[in-house]
């Protein structure tokens, strides 16, 4: 049809212009809104970097283990292609997470993943089970790729409306169902029991455990090797530290891995990110101290924020905490807030609009955070 379309522009002697060669769903595509980035943030505050208390995008404050930056600045071989395998970052995966290697497939972050998984899985028209409010990176590349969404609400406590989900996956037969755990923005964890309901369902079950690290709960990755229909994705952006470098990872059943090694671009993960990778998965006990810090810190700062007359925090097993605003508006909250250099997230959505989410961060930033907080 489209091809139909310019052939007969072209010979009407109508100008072509780029949008003509777009895909149509494409055009009505919204664009996803990512957090500013410290030097966009530090113009427009007109603050150094260093002031800037960032509490919205779960970044890990304390950055990846010193020995990472150390292994970045003695690189033997930037100007030679990666390891379109990423084989020692797969061996070393393997190993800690007691996963078959073969089962593992590494990533330009968990993002990349999804798209990958839909791209392999989905044709145009074909529908995913979405259980907002969650990460919005689920519905967004669905979108990209043409397929629908169809969306089943959370309760009021954020919980799975597992009997609406069920039913919803029977009627409407979706291809794949997204749930994460520790849910992002409110963080709660799926029970057991609602995971393997949801496996008797004939859907892929993408299970992403990008916040896992901080929770009192064991991965299911050991579950891939049971379930011909469980996906788990990991990352390395939050309790690693490295969500700049842009790592993640997954577990799929063999019969799915096969094809998505197929279609993925053969040198996505960089030297450097599975260099960094590699390194800050030797970095354990770092590793393990940052990640009880953060617990600690989100503990600490759950119970200051209760004192705040104004803020709902609800428990999270991640690291950060969602608050509902009570008798203010809480997109005026966070301006308050950043105005004095103090940013957390707030969400458009009419679900999120009265509710603000802020990541766990360091003792002094939490001490700044609060003081703020008293203040308004």
């Amino acid at each position: 049809m489209r091809a139909a379309q310019l052939e007969t522009a072209a010979q009407n002697g109508a100008a072509l212009d780029g949008e003509s060669f777009i895909r149509p769903h494409l055009r009505e595509l919204a664009a996803y809104t990512p957090i500013e980035p410290f030097e966009v943030l530090s113009a427009k505050l007109g603050m150094r970097t260093e002031d800037i208390v960032k509490l919205d995008a779960n970044e890990n404050p304390y950055g990846p283990p010193p020995e990472v930056l150390k292994a970045l600045g003695s690189l033997k071989f930037p100007h030679i292609y990666p390891d379109p395998e990423s084989r020692q970052l797969r061996a070393t995966l393997a190993r800690d997470h007691s996963v078959s290697m073969d089962k593992i497939l590494v990533g330009c972050g968990a993002d990349e993943l999804i798209d990958l998984l839909m791209r392999c899985c989905l044709d145009p028209g074909d529908a995913i089970l979405d259980c907002p409010p969650t990460f919005t990176m689920y519905a967004f590349d669905a979108a990209v790729n043409n397929a629908r969404v169809i969306s089943v609400p959370r309760k009021d406590d954020f919980q799975l409306d597992m009997p609406a989900l069920l039913e919803a996956a029977r009627e409407q037969k979706p291809r794949m169902i997204f749930v994460t755990s520790p849910n992002n923005p409110d963080g709660s964890l799926v029970p057991d029991e609602d995971l393997q309901a949801l496996l008797q369902l004939p859907a892929l079950i993408v299970l992403d455990e990008a916040y896992i690290e901080f929770a009192d709960h064991p991965s299911r990755a050991g579950w891939v090797g049971k379930h011909s229909n469980l996906v788990v994705l990991r990352t390395f952006s939050k309790s690693a530290g490295l969500a700049g470098i842009r790592v993640g990872w997954g577990c799929f059943p063999p019969e799915l891995i096969t094809y998505m090694w197929r279609a993925k671009q053969p040198y996505n993960v960089s030297v450097v990110s599975e260099v960094a990778a590699c390194t800050a998965l030797s970095c354990q006990e770092y590793l393990k101290e940052k990640r009880d810090l953060l617990v600690q810190e989100r503990q600490r700062m759950t119970a200051q924020l209760r004192e705040i007359p104004f803020l709902e925090p609800y428990p999270s097993a991640s690291n950060f905490v969602l608050c509902k605003v009570v008798g203010r508006d809480a997109k005026g909250v966070k301006d308050a807030l950043a105005k004095q250099g103090i940013m957390v997230r707030h969400y458009a959505k009419p679900e999120l609009s009265g509710f603000i989410r802020i990541s766990a961060g360091r003792p002094d930033q939490t001490d700044l955070l609060m003081k703020a907080l008293q203040a308004l």
